[in-house]
């Protein structure tokens, strides 16, 4: 995470100290390195550059407008999975022909809009959604371009709440049921079959279970490819690399292009991929400020102006997060449990951890804050969501302000009688 380092006892965002957008934008605040997130997509577009491919960047892990521009200036396609995730790409100057639309619920309205806007593929994940797309679709006179989402039945060994390409998980379709769904496909007037998908999870940490994903699912790939030779045009293997937060060793893109290109090569199809955490999540952190620290007779607490509502990964999945203070100073070290003002004793950032001794008023950094960190944010207890701050070099704008009390209840109305 070079993009977030010490210089001279402060912590900085690429060319900028945190503390100086601290002290003009307030806490908490999210700040995000451009040169970070566009180079991770880089790296992937090198990676899988000897083949006909599209990365298309998921929009859930980060949908923050200035974010999707940035990428979308370098050629990355989309990952959506909400009608409004769509809008956010079009809003932010991203080409619809380059999205791919997931999700286990699209809405007929969502399925009208992506039409409409023209995504390059649905991926579908069930029968009775492709009859909703495929009446969609002749209802407005076209034919959607349609991949089912596969499940091949391997397990990511990553956290339940984002394995999702287990028998048992709500998404997608089994890999024993794919190819009689297919053929239904193939038979229905609004539906064009352009390719296969699968994603197996999230914050994936070896390359095995991609390869053992992608040998699963070839001769599926094949049997479809014979069953709509014009128009079967792409496999999707998804995405789900994992990051750093604590001391993982995830492989780069390349590690990942290097264990999957040999079975991906001599099918002649595009390649699509859907990184999202791996894009986003090391090129982010949010920035908190200590309120209080109290020591009660068996636990001292950090209690932060940061809370579950900005960032829920914590009380969520038990997940990791480094964190460090903003200046470094020879200091001591603390067992404290690291909290949040929320009314919740959920409400924590890390329990039982070693950090530096800190005081009211000193700046923290919690890192790896990226991807599903504002993207999950609530207004929870009435609080307001954090501003985000995009850092470009020594450049720096702001590109959400922080929400307001009136913002709290800007779409709120009493009933006549009351």
């Amino acid at each position: 995470m070079n993009e977030f380092a010490y210089r001279k006892g402060e912590l900085y965002c690429e060319d900028l100290p945190l503390r100086k957008l601290a002290e003009e934008f307030g806490t908490p605040l999210y700040v995000y390195s451009e040169s970070h997130i566009v180079g991770r997509y880089r790296e992937y577009d090198a990676a899988f550059g000897g083949l006909d491919h599209m990365v298309c960047c998921a929009v859930k892990a980060n949908s923050n407008l200035a974010v999707v521009r940035a990428l979308a200036k370098v050629g990355a396609g989309f990952d959506i999975v909400s009608g409004g995730e769509l809008y956010r790409v079009v809003q932010a100057g991203g080409d619809p022909h380059r999205c791919v639309f997931a999700g286990v619920g699209k809405t007929r309205e969502e399925i009208e809009y992506a039409l409409k806007m023209g995504v390059y593929s649905f991926n579908v994940e069930s029968e009775p959604e492709l009859h909703m797309i495929d009446a969609v679709a002749r209802a407005r006179g076209q034919r959607a371009p349609i991949a089912l989402r596969v499940n091949p039945g391997v397990d990511p060994h990553t956290h339940h709440y984002i394995s999702t390409g287990k028998h048992e998980s709500k998404f997608g379709i089994s890999i024993q049921q794919a190819l009689p769904v297919y053929r239904a496909a193939a038979a229905m007037p609004g539906i064009e079959i352009r390719g296969v998908q699968m994603h197996i999870g999230s914050q994936i940490t070896t390359t095995a279970p991609f390869v053992k994903a992608v040998r699963k699912m070839l001769p599926l790939v094949q049997q479809v490819r014979e069953l709509a030779p014009q128009t079967m045009r792409c496999f999707d293997i998804g995405g789900g690399l994992g990051i750093r937060y604590r001391n993982e060793k995830a492989p780069a893109p390349r590690a990942l292009a290097a264990a999957v290109l040999p079975y991906l090569r001599k099918l002649g199809l595009r390649i699509l991929l859907e990184p999202g955490r791996s894009i986003v999540g090391n090129g982010g952190v949010l920035v908190t400020r200590v309120l209080y620290v109290k020591q009660t007779p068996v636990k001292r607490f950090v209690i932060m102006d940061a809370a579950m509502n900005d960032l829920i990964r914590p009380a969520l999945y038990g997940s990791y997060h480094d964190i460090v203070p903003v200046a470094t100073k020879s200091r001591r070290k603390i067992t404290a449990d690291v909290v949040g003002p929320v009314c919740e004793s959920g409400d924590f950032f890390a329990e039982g951890r070693r950090i530096p001794a800190v005081e009211a008023g000193e700046l923290l950094s919690v890192m790896s804050a990226g991807a599903y960190g504002m993207v999950m944010a609530s207004n929870y207890n009435s609080r307001g969501r954090p501003a985000e701050v995009l850092v470009r070099g020594r450049r720096y704008e702001l590109v959400r302000r922080r929400e307001s009390v009136k913002d709290l209840i800007a779409g709120e109305t009493l009933p006549s009688w009351l």
